[in-house]
């Protein structure tokens, strides 16, 4: 942030400089800031950046815009946020594919994720994202998957949302771990998954266990294994497969609030203490912690670290699927 600097007289009548950009920031906020979103309205990110906005903007005693501006998976929108000026009135929804798998994805990405962003706060991730498979296949736990893999190298066929994806990625470290050979079929969008799974195009698929709620209920469908780190409550006898292989890292989608690199201390320390704020309330805990997500609070520090860890993971998941950017 530039810094410029006015004449004041002293009671002496000496002139002495000071920086209005110190003047700024104590003001901070005097105007409207807005939530830039890379997604469509309605999704998984709009519905985070909406839970918080009213209860955040109460905090600062300005008003919290959300602005969708999809595209790209949500590359658009960063590139936006990074050339915006650093005064804390433009944040990014940021989201794991915007920031830690875009990297590896795009050939030209406009951004550098760690130099080009200030983290503020972890919000929530999504780690209701699970395996499953159709009756049809009579493949019913993890380790039936595992036994007809290598029985059949190359026989199954498994689906994501499109090369690159968290999903894809995370079924070709499993492959890995495992040890097995299964082929993977990209499609474009979740639109498309479920019907190729129910119609026996794939066999096997990875996505948001709500997502399957209605087909497991029927019987149609079942669930082989949580791609997150650990076990969900909703299906307690489901195994991670983080449990089943301790070389998995876990793949939840992870939301935070973001600002351009350059942004000064003490407005950062002021949002990420308005954050913190926001998210303990129990009108937005409790949406935070709805629909397969869970609140996650983290500070600045500790989402700075996070992303750092989350970029070696994905880098090495796309050399292990051969992923060439594009």
């Amino acid at each position: 942030m530039k810094r410029r600097t006015f004449l004041a007289a002293t009671t002496a009548g000496v002139a002495s400089l000071h920086p209005l950009g110190a003047v700024a920031q104590a003001d901070y906020p005097n105007r409207p800031i807005r939530i830039v979103v890379g997604y469509v309205p309605g999704g998984g990110p709009d519905y985070i950046a909406r839970a918080i906005s009213t209860r955040l903007g109460q905090v600062l005693g300005q008003a919290v815009v959300v602005e969708n501006r999809p595209g790209a998976g949500g590359t658009m929108a960063t590139s936006l946020v990074v050339k915006s000026p650093a005064d804390g009135y433009t944040l990014l929804l940021g989201e794991t594919g915007q920031l830690e798998i875009a990297p590896y994805v795009f050939k030209d990405l406009a951004y550098d994720p760690v130099k080009d962003l200030t983290p503020l706060a972890l919000l929530s991730d999504a780690a209701g994202v699970v395996l499953v498979t159709h009756s049809r296949t009579g493949i019913r736990t993890l380790a039936d998957l595992v036994k007809a893999a290598k029985a059949a190298p190359g026989a199954l066929n498994y689906g994501s949302v499109g090369p690159g994806t968290r999903q894809h990625l995370a079924v070709e470290v499993f492959k890995h771990e495992a040890g097995i050979d299964m082929v993977h079929v990209p499609y474009k969008g979740a639109g498309q998954t479920l019907p190729a799974l129910l119609g026996g195009e794939i066999q096997i698929l990875s996505g948001a266990l709500q997502t399957f709620q209605p087909q497991i209920k029927a019987g149609t469908l079942h669930v082989l294994a949580v791609l997150g780190p650990k076990r969900l409550s909703l299906i307690p006898d489901v195994p991670s497969l983080s449990e089943a292989y301790p070389g998995y890292k876990g793949f939840e989608s992870q939301s935070g609030l973001l600002a351009p690199a350059g942004l000064p201390a003490a407005i950062r320390d002021k949002l990420e203490q308005a954050i913190k704020e926001t998210v303990a309330a129990p009108e937005v805990s409790g949406r935070l912690s709805s629909d397969g997500r869970s609140g996650q609070f983290l500070d600045a520090k500790a989402y700075g670290e996070l992303i750092k860890d989350n970029l070696r993971k994905y880098e090495q998941a796309a050399k292990l699927a051969k992923f060439t950017p594009t």
